[in-house]
């Protein structure tokens, strides 16, 4: 059967911007909530869970492997977890789709439990490197048969007895770190990650918050040392899962770029391991401003108000890299209509992401009339000093969703409309991204270019 063809997507601003939105729950919380839910002994109860293709990907993995998983009518999930220790053989392959969250997550879960589980993927997920999660959970005693160059598919041999390791990042990646500590969890004895550069630490807030023993040593140069004992009972938790901070990047900048615009952005999670996009929004000149602070489950949230500005070129620090690596697809758009020049380098992980997005996003942004240098570690923009850009051609997204997003919100800043050529992939993370900027005041354009 021939599959339907690539539905496009062409956003346009015929006005300002205006209104108050939410948008869905943390991507990285919500996988967390589901895996430690699985684990713990009881039911857990999780409200504003996102439910989008790769967040579903995870509850399917953790029902093939015991856990009960229901979503109510009220849109609160209710998970009965197996306890830790306890996962199942699953019948078949996990299929993972686009998620590279859940696969290297989940591979740190099975590699201490005496099953085995194999990993399949979409074709961007089958391109993305595993080896950076198998070199360290190799060494706990699992054992691991991946397709060339360390892709999916890939099968994963847990053992049980694990060996407890101390694993020294070399590389900044929260999804390593994690798989680590997850492995850690069914491991008799301490496991130690050893994380020169901090990234998100969302594994190891959630994970006390459901009672394992783990502890944070931040060291005189910033290093940090998480140390977590194993065998651990997780007790079943009520959460509440905070607003995207990466999905709030896009009507962000939509508003920060569409003269005239206003927007409030409700309920977003700003952990400091995460919140770099709007600290560089700021500095960029982005009037931003945080409303109703608050504490949610041990989150950071606020509403954000966002308004219209004159933006200026930046130089990106090496040092905010990790907190905000998903974002600077939207940041780009961002630099691209700012005053002057922006520098933005150390970007070596957003060649493995789910494209090599600093490639793809200076091939578009080239396509759509901005000025653009490709270095090996980020991107050099000149901006048009707010200036519309020129628009009108097709940008492929490479089976990305945050690609996706990025050009669709760039072109409500240009002469002419510019083609996303399959919105699908924004599915697997903001499935009501295109009626919610139509909320906003958005367009579809649906003549000809």
């Amino acid at each position: 059967m021939t599959p339907p063809p690539p539905q496009t997507l062409r956003l346009t601003a015929p006005r300002p911007l205006a209104g108050r939105v939410t948008v869905p729950g943390d991507k990285s919380i919500s996988h967390r909530a589901l895996m430690l839910s699985a684990l713990a002994v009881g039911t857990s109860r999780v409200e504003g869970l996102l439910e989008g293709e790769d967040v579903l990907a995870t509850a399917a993995a953790m029902r093939a492997m015991g856990a009960t998983i229901m979503r109510g009518d009220d849109g609160a999930w209710t998970i009965d977890g197996v306890g830790v220790g306890g996962l199942l053989q699953p019948a078949s392959a996990l299929d993972m789709g686009n998620s590279g969250t859940s696969t290297r997550l989940l591979m740190g879960l099975v590699s201490s439990h005496a099953i085995s589980a194999t990993f399949i993927g979409d074709a961007s997920l089958s391109k993305r490197p595993m080896a950076r999660v198998i070199e360290p959970l190799s060494r706990t005693g699992a054992e691991f048969t991946a397709s060339p160059g360390g892709r999916l598919p890939l099968m994963v041999r847990g053992i049980c007895p694990a060996v407890p390791i101390e694993y020294r990042l070399p590389v900044a990646s929260a999804q390593v770190k994690s798989a680590v500590l997850l492995a850690g969890l069914n491991t008799p004895g301490i496991t130690r990650v050893v994380e020169p550069v901090p990234t998100r630490d969302h594994s190891e807030r959630m994970l006390r918050g459901f009672g394992a023993e783990i502890s944070v040593e931040t060291q005189a140069d910033g290093t940090r040392i998480i140390a977590l004992t194993g065998e651990a009972e997780l007790r079943p938790q009520q959460i509440v899962v905070p607003g995207d901070p990466s999905s709030a990047g896009f009507p962000a900048v939509a508003a920060l770029i569409v003269p005239g615009s206003e927007i409030v952005i409700a309920n977003v999670g700003l952990n400091p391991t995460r919140a770099g996009l709007y600290e560089m929004l700021r500095a960029m000149g982005g009037d931003i401003g945080f409303e109703n602070e608050r504490t949610v489950g041990g989150e950071p949230v606020a509403d954000l108000r966002v308004k219209a500005s004159a933006l200026r070129g930046i130089e990106v620090p090496p040092s905010i890299v990790p907190s905000m690596v998903d974002e600077f697809p939207i940041l780009f758009v961002a630099c691209a209509l700012a005053q002057g020049r922006s520098v933005l380098r150390g970007l070596d992980e957003l060649r493995v992401k789910e494209s090599d997005r600093i490639a793809v996003m200076a091939a578009g942004l080239r396509a759509i009339g901005a000025t653009v240098e490709e270095v090996e570690d980020g991107l050099i923009i000149d901006g048009t000093g707010g200036d519309p850009l020129a628009g009108g051609a097709v940008v492929a997204t490479h089976l990305d969703h945050r690609i996706a997003m990025s050009f669709a919100v760039a072109s409500l800043a240009c002469r002419m409309p510019v083609t996303v050529d399959d919105r699908a992939p924004i599915a697997t993370s903001f499935p009501s991204f295109v009626a919610m900027m139509a909320t906003l005041g958005a367009e579809q354009w649906e003549g000809n270019l």
